[in-house]
């Protein structure tokens, strides 16, 4: 087993005994682990084979969280309101029914727009083309009254949203307002020169797993033109893109850190986004039967909530997990940025140890406060 790399503050001791027993129990296990309480970070953990500190590695749809951040910077500084109608802000999106749909409803799920029959081409997913033939399509279901993840397509949603209120691509505001002032290790969008510090998830597919059909709800909800969806960040051209749906490429102290700048501030900064900001965001839109998946979910705007099958915070908490089982949240109840990044796809991939990992950092933050 290795000896994890990093630090430890002091009353956080059982996260540490928890990580090394992942180590111990797995020899094919790596991980990033990084958490901050009241703005100060107090767990920066690196084990397992194939990691070391300073490496990157995708997230998937821990990008998602990472987007909707600009999506609150737009409804903070007045240029996104969530209860006007999607068609306000963008008109060719009124067609087929989708005229009365809110931008709380598009970006909690609610928009039946999973995707065009035979899906996106990658180079369309970050442009305006894609944009143009998600407004132009038929919702699966009468938008507004029910839920189902967007896996892929919420992303459109959020860039179109941000061109067309703040006249600029979402991962260029990301870059300019939150990435670079607070330090964040987390990209939408890979610069070249960051390239040698990559590593590539490794996941293994199911030789057995049912055939899928491509106009299936589950068959349109991962239309890019890949084998899996698993192979997204693996791709340069996907993370030099950013798609704000699955393209994001970081460290687990990038997603505490980002997570820890909203909420509590770092450095002796303040928080980025008030606390109204954080109330709007993060207030449950939707819970219940995902049409999507077939399992219990819950949203916030684009974020998603912890439920009894997502036990990752208090009620008050917000983030987004990815495909490979990593996780990214802040929980204001208890003053945390938390992040956990994976090398493996975990088996699942669902985050079970992130979750347990994320019980034991609320733990000691609550003996501590």
């Amino acid at each position: 087993m290795q000896t994890p790399l990093g630090f430890v503050a002091p009353g956080y001791e059982n996260v540490l005994a928890l990580f090394q027993s992942f180590l111990a129990s797995d020899a094919g296990y790596s991980a990033q682990l990084s958490a901050y309480h009241n703005g100060e970070q107090v767990l920066s953990l690196t084990g397992g084979p194939d990691m070391a500190p300073g490496t990157i590695t995708g997230a998937y749809s821990c990008s998602k969280g990472v987007g909707a951040m600009v999506i609150a910077l737009l409804v903070q500084d007045g240029l996104l309101d969530l209860d006007k109608q999607v068609a306000y802000y963008w008109p060719e999106f009124a067609v087929h029914g989708k005229d009365r749909l809110l931008v709380r409803e598009a970006l909690s799920h609610q928009a039946g727009l999973m995707g065009p029959d035979g899906g996106f081409a990658l180079d369309e997913f970050t442009t305006p083309r894609a944009a143009a033939r998600l407004a132009a399509a038929a919702p699966s279901w009468e938008p507004g009254r029910q839920f189902g993840y967007h896996a892929l397509t919420i992303g459109i949603l959020m860039e179109e949203l941000c061109r067309r209120t703040a006249g600029e691509e979402l991962q260029d505001l990301y870059d300019r307002r939150i990435r670079r002032p607070e330090g964040v290790d987390f990209f939408l969008g890979l610069p070249g020169d960051e390239e040698p510090r990559f590593l590539e998830v490794l996941y293994q597919e199911d030789p057995e797993q049912a055939w899928v059909d491509p106009l299936s709800l589950e068959g349109v909800n991962s239309n890019a033109p890949v084998s899996t969806i698993m192979e997204l960040p693996n791709i340069r051209a996907v993370r030099a893109a950013g798609m704000s749906a699955a393209g994001g490429v970081g460290s687990a102290e990038g997603l505490a850190r980002l997570y820890a700048a909203a909420v509590t501030g770092v450095d002796g900064r303040p928080a980025f986004l008030s606390a109204s900001t954080i109330q709007a965001m993060s207030r449950e839109q939707v819970w219940g039967l995902d049409r999507s998946s077939g399992l219990d979910n819950a949203f916030a705007v684009v974020f998603m909530k912890p439920h009894p099958s997502r036990n990752f915070g208090s009620r008050r908490a917000f983030g987004h997990e990815g495909a490979n089982a990593a996780l990214g949240f802040a929980d204001p109840a208890y003053g945390i940025g938390f992040g956990y990044i994976p090398r493996r796809a975990e088996e699942g991939r669902t985050p079970g140890r992130a979750h347990r990992l994320a019980a034991e950092v609320r733990r000691a933050a609550a003996a501590l406060s």
